[in-house]
């Protein structure tokens, strides 16, 4: 277990301000350069070119055109850049109120919670009264009480006289991802072979199943967590230095970390409904960012929702041209490239490495 410390203060390094504005700037045209190559790039040999060039000559795209540009690789690109902006986010809020650059929903069971959410509306879902009048909501719904559940959990046992200790929220978070993981192989138990099926390929995590109703539904979640965050980088900033010396500047403590707790559920919680289980973004991202521009969450917030959303659509795209016309699901490509960087992390924080 690696040693963890509630004094996590970050390093001031002076006023970075311009040097995390070009990060964002450059950000910004990675973001269009990956969403270009998430049309382009498919096992399908449809051209996006031919088809942007269609429709500025104002001809009709053909069918499949139509079929595989609008209704299949527009709206997986979309949600990988929601998904991707909402777990890297949310990976940054949880670092900041906790004061700690290893917090993560995912380290901490809050990815667990929103699993085991969905995976009851999969196996029960069917069985419910309101399942009908729910219809695809169901699914997202599940999964965010799942998430807001486990992170009020976790924040209640590590909070004691307004003090949170980040170790007891690790171990807490393992004990809460095991308890999870053991009622997911009761329904596991319970589930049909279709129902298993699903939850097989949806735990590996993948961008295969959206569409825009799903997307429809995340969307506003995903935007109104990200447009929260946005507000709770003075408080996060001045939190840094202690939850007293917030208070004295005129920070209002518990009220940001009540709306942290709820964007992180909101956003984890859709995420994971609508993508499957994808690690590692979320505390790759905001740690290496912290590095290259700096610990205010006035940019950090943002740039890691912007960087997020590059890597899960870059990793999309090698998932699916590394075995085409099969698809490699997502969450192996993250796990493949985070697993390394993650160790790198630890070795660091203990002082192993220096870089």
């Amino acid at each position: 277990m690696v040693a963890a410390t509630t004094d996590y203060v970050p390093h001031q390094d002076g006023d970075r301000t311009s040097g995390a504005q070009k990060v964002t700037a450059v950000l910004c045209l990675l973001v269009l350069g990956v969403s270009i190559a998430g049309l382009a790039v498919g096992a399908a040999d449809t051209s996006l070119w031919s088809g942007l060039f269609a429709v500025v000559q104002g001809e009709e795209l053909s069918l499949r055109d139509e079929i595989v540009l609008l209704h299949i690789r527009l709206p997986r690109l979309l949600t990988g850049l929601l998904v991707g902006a909402a777990l890297a986010s949310s990976g940054a809020l949880l670092q900041g109120l906790f004061r700690n650059p290893l917090a993560d929903p995912g380290i901490i069971g809050v990815s667990a919670g929103a699993s085991f959410g969905a995976v009851c509306a999969i196996v029960l879902g069917a069985s419910l009264p309101f399942a009908s009048l729910l219809g695809a909501a169901l699914l997202p719904m599940f999964s965010f009480a799942g998430a807001w559940g486990a992170t009020l959990l976790l924040y209640g046992i590590a909070t004691r006289q307004g003090r949170t200790s980040v170790a007891t929220m690790l171990l807490a978070g393992i004990a809460l991802s095991a308890l999870t993981m053991a009622f997911t192989g009761v329904l596991i138990y319970m589930a049909d072979d279709a129902q298993m099926r699903d939850f097989t390929f949806w735990n590996m995590g993948s961008l295969s199943g959206a569409n825009w109703n799903k997307l429809a539904i995340a969307a506003p979640v995903v935007l109104f967590a990200l447009g929260t965050a946005q507000f709770l980088a003075n408080g996060l900033n001045a939190m840094a230095l202690g939850e007293d010396a917030a208070r004295h500047m005129g920070v209002s403590v518990q009220v940001v970390k009540r709306l942290t707790i709820l964007c992180v559920a909101a956003a984890t919680g859709v995420s994971v409904a609508i993508s499957g289980g994808i690690g590692f973004v979320g505390i790759v991202v905001p740690h290496v960012l912290r590095l290259v521009s700096g610990p205010d969450h006035k940019h950090l917030v943002l740039n890691s929702a912007l960087l997020g959303a590059c890597v899960l659509v870059s990793a999309d795209v090698v998932a699916r041209v590394i075995i085409a016309p099969a698809e490699l699901p997502i969450g192996i490509i993250t796990a493949i490239i985070g697993g390394p960087v993650f160790l790198w992390i630890l070795l660091r924080q203990r002082g192993v490495v220096d870089l």
